[in-house]
């Protein structure tokens, strides 16, 4: 197994992608097929629910080496490598990764995450459910360095970070749209379709993620997540509205100057 950080004797990255087929993983894909020289596709996995868009991954990269969990998926994309509900966690003990791209969605994605980091890959990790439900399990697993976040606001903060050393953050701010519900009153709140619910005003995401966004559990979530990830007090962590979604996170630093990392 390729050391964290280091590339096979190619120079590419070997990649391992869990929850191909998903808003996060398709953007992954993307860009892995316009940096041919940096990156390969070693593995693709996903839950069943889009077989055609999984064949169309496996014929576009070339990759034999797929997971399944849904049967019923598994037979529709035909000629898969592991199948059924430990499919994916499979794929990962046995595959030969540099880096291992968790974008399953649920908590489904812990056994997926301990199987990546016992291997010694490099965890870009976009299943933050995986790192709330088993915070201490993956925090133990995990030698330094070895988890890379691709949530945006962690990803932020992460490169934030990078301008001063964590003993000196006074806080953390993780920004929010608000919502597609942002400024509506209780009364109002009571009439909420599920197709409202399913549109976000700024981003293009999953239906799982889209829905938490709309009631802000996901950003409870990402709460938890920033406290393990960089082991930050939650009274340092503040979140605040910020409909614009430029800033996606900031950092004030002890001495009272702030780092905020911003796109579009």
């Amino acid at each position: 197994m390729t050391a964290v950080g280091e590339t096979d004797n190619r120079g590419r990255l070997r990649v391992l992608i869990l929850g191909s087929t998903g808003s996060i993983g398709t953007q992954a894909l993307d860009v892995i097929a316009a940096n041919p020289d940096r990156f390969e596709v070693v593995g693709l996995a996903a839950g069943g629910g889009n077989p055609d868009l999984l064949a169309r991954q496996r014929a576009a990269t070339g990759v034999t080496n797929l997971a399944v969990a849904d049967e019923a998926g598994a037979d529709a994309v035909g000629d898969v490598t592991y199948r059924g509900p430990d499919a994916v966690t499979h794929l990962v003990e046995n595959t030969e990764a540099d880096v291992v791209l968790n974008a399953l969605v649920g908590a489904l994605g812990l056994k997926p995450t301990l199987a990546a980091l016992a291997t010694g890959s490099r965890l870009a990790l976009a299943n933050k459910e995986s790192l709330v439900a088993g915070g201490p399990l993956v925090q133990k697993a995990a030698a330094p360095g070895q988890i890379v976040p691709v949530d945006s606001e962690h990803s932020a903060l992460a490169q934030c970070l990078r301008g001063g050393t964590a003993d000196e953050v006074a806080k953390l701010v993780l920004t929010a749209s608000g919502g597609p519900f942002r400024g509506w009153t209780a009364d109002r709140l009571e009439d909420v379709t599920p197709e409202q619910a399913g549109t976000h005003p700024t981003w293009s995401m999953g239906p799982m993620n889209t829905l938490n966004s709309a009631s802000l559990v996901n950003k409870g979530l990402e709460l938890i997540e920033t406290h393990l990830l960089f082991d930050v007090d939650y009274d340092r962590i503040e979140v605040v509205v910020h409909p614009q979604s430029i800033v996606h996170s900031m950092v004030t630093f002890a001495d009272g100057s702030t780092l905020a990392q911003a796109s579009p």
